[in-house]
């Protein structure tokens, strides 16, 4: 049986203004450290308005930006631990 050991709470905040938008993730760890990451997205001008949409564009960047911070965090906690280099974690 698996249990859950901890859990993580990632937080996004939008910017928004009639053409752009601008998403911030961040996620604290159990070892208190943070991490944050950014996003944005840009509105044509010939496309409607629809805020929504740009909060999921941006918000799936900074997400993916996020991913890769995680990924980077971890080889370098594996690195440090074993005294050597070792290959790079891909999604």
């Amino acid at each position: 049986m698996m249990r859950t050991a901890v859990g993580w709470h990632v937080e996004m905040e939008f910017q928004e203004d009639d053409q752009r938008t601008r998403a911030v993730a961040m996620v604290r760890l159990p070892d208190g450290s943070e991490v944050r990451a950014h996003g944005h997205a840009s509105r044509h001008g010939s496309d409607s308005n629809q805020p929504r949409v740009g909060e999921e564009i941006a918000g799936a960047r900074a997400l993916n930006e996020l991913a890769m911070r995680l990924l980077t965090k971890a080889h370098d906690e594996i690195d440090t631990a074993s005294g050597r280099t070792s290959h790079p974690i891909h999604v």
